[in-house]
């Protein structure tokens, strides 16, 4: 019954999950606040697929307002019965929950790639994935981290960002799935009721 009850408040808490992954992609751009490396390309390769500000950005908050629409009560009706009709919402909510948890699943895998990637940055070498080899394992070994000389704090800034990102994607999975399990309850377990009746179609 609580799944069912908080299904409709879903896909409100995905508005402000996608502004904010859109926001904090857009940081990642700017290392220290400076346009400078973005202007010279000198950024990680992750940064240019764009996934938060497309995937669990732009895309979760398309679908939250188009499951929002769905579930107001000027919905049209798409066929005589107000059971089909309800039924056919549901099943479009569902369709619409599991792209969301495509979208957000995609975005949360290449956030954490990235981050145990570590960030493109400048050393003794030269510019260069200098952590690229290390499995992740220089999240854990500060010193390491001076490596990295220009731009300045780009680790930090990389592990802050990252790991916000890779917890706001983590949140709409999470959001997504439950949607798409209060649907399937509402269609299989009588909320909805699921039959074809004649003349319907």
């Amino acid at each position: 019954m609580a799944l069912e009850t908080c299904g409709s408040c879903l896909s409100c808490l995905l508005i402000p999950l996608a502004l904010w992954s859109i926001v904090v992609n857009i940081l990642l751009y700017f290392p220290n606040g400076k346009a400078l490396h973005a202007a010279s390309y000198q950024l990680p390769s992750y940064v240019w697929y764009f996934e938060g500000i497309c995937f669990s950005g732009v895309m979760i908050l398309l679908l939250a307002v188009i499951l929002m629409t769905l579930e107001c009560s000027v919905f049209y009706r798409c066929c005589q019965s107000e059971s089909c009709n309800k039924t056919y919402r549901s099943f479009i909510s569902i369709v619409l929950a599991l792209l969301g948890v495509a979208f957000s699943g995609y975005s949360c895998i290449i956030f954490t790639l990235g981050l145990i990637q570590g960030p493109f940055c400048n050393s003794s070498s030269g510019w260069d994935y200098i952590f690229k080899d290390t499995a992740g394992r220089y999240l854990t070994d500060y010193p390491a981290w001076s490596r990295c000389t220009e731009p300045a704090n780009i680790v930090e800034w990389n592990v802050i960002l990252l790991s916000i990102l890779i917890a706001l994607s983590g949140l709409q999975l999470i959001i997504c799935f439950l949607k798409v399990a209060a649907e399937l309850k509402r269609t299989l377990c009588g909320t909805y009721s699921v039959f074809v009746q004649a003349g319907i179609l």
